[in-house]
């Protein structure tokens, strides 16, 4: 029943979504006749190479118009996002129901029968489709965006991924991959299961031993402070793997879609470090060991 229920409301999401780029697309179309006005009556000022009182009023109005128009615009398309995250939301709401049912579609086959290259292609899906942080002129980008960590009162929701420090079979630790079950307030800890070990392996943990992945990518044109610097100590997600190692961040991203640069430690290398390798933002969190081992 609340499969069902979820699906008439993404459904609605939908269809008030594709409202929403419509309108987007109509608001852009009517500032295009503004915008062309202000390049035209720039282009008779360069012409006549005066500035007169007229022009100046002008383009005044021009000008307001056109940052009315621009307003406008980013009202539609910030609530277009809101619209999109709730749509994600209730995705995978119904699908951590229908894991806990036992109720499997097509598209989220059982872990059991999920094959690793099938597994790194969703991962790499879902580094890619973590939506970018864009906030309002002032804001401050919020906890677990980027490199901004959680709030010491977080606590991390069933399906969320996570980096879990976990005992391997040679008794070694490790940070793997993972996804929150559930979570004791009573005990303060956290079940997870390992994202890689076909649905078998469940760990209790501690909060100290669980670090959740940031929830936005961060903007480095308008948010840097977001990001990890160079040579910052980070543990990162290695390339085709579900574990989390020490890396040191060797270049920073540029550009929103950029992944970050980051060097390995790997004593198999004269320097003790791996050439630049690149690991997006999601996979990417501040390293809670300090000394090196």
């Amino acid at each position: 029943m609340a499969l069902v229920s979820a699906d008439t409301k993404i459904s609605e999401l939908l269809t008030e979504l594709h409202q929403l780029i419509k309108q987007t697309q109509e608001e852009r179309s009517r500032s295009e006749h503004n915008l062309l006005n202000i390049q035209k009556t720039h282009e008779r000022m360069q012409t006549e190479n005066k500035t007169s009182p007229y022009y100046r009023t002008k383009l005044r109005g021009l000008y307001t118009t056109a940052k009315a128009d621009a307003e406008a615009e980013c009202s539609i398309l910030r609530h277009a996002l809101d619209k999109i995250a709730e749509i994600k939301s209730l995705l995978e709401e119904r699908r951590i129901a229908a894991k806990m049912a036992g109720v499997y579609s097509d598209s989220d086959p059982p872990r059991k029968t999920m094959r690793r290259g099938v597994l790194m292609t969703l991962l790499q899906q879902s580094a890619m489709t973590l939506p970018l942080w864009i906030g309002k002129p002032g804001d401050s980008p919020p906890p677990l965006c980027g490199a901004m960590p959680a709030n010491s009162d977080y606590v991390a929701k069933p399906g969320d991924k996570v980096a879990a420090r976990v005992k391997a079979v040679d008794g070694d630790e490790q940070w793997i991959l993972a996804e929150v079950v559930s979570y004791s307030h009573s005990t303060n800890k956290y079940e997870v299961d390992d994202i890689d070990e076909e649905g078998k392996e469940r760990h209790t943990l501690s909060r100290r031993r669980i670090i959740p992945l940031p929830q936005w990518k961060a903007n480095p044109e308008t948010d840097p402070e977001a990001l990890f610097s160079k040579d910052q100590l980070v543990l990162a997600l290695y390339p085709q793997t579900t574990c989390f190692y020490r890396a040191l961040i060797h270049t920073p991203p540029h550009r929103p879609q950029d992944d970050y640069f980051v060097l390995f430690e790997d004593t198999s290398y004269a320097d003790g470090y791996s050439p630049p390798l690149n690991v997006a933002q999601r996979y990417v969190v501040a390293c809670k060991e300090n000394k090196k081992k």
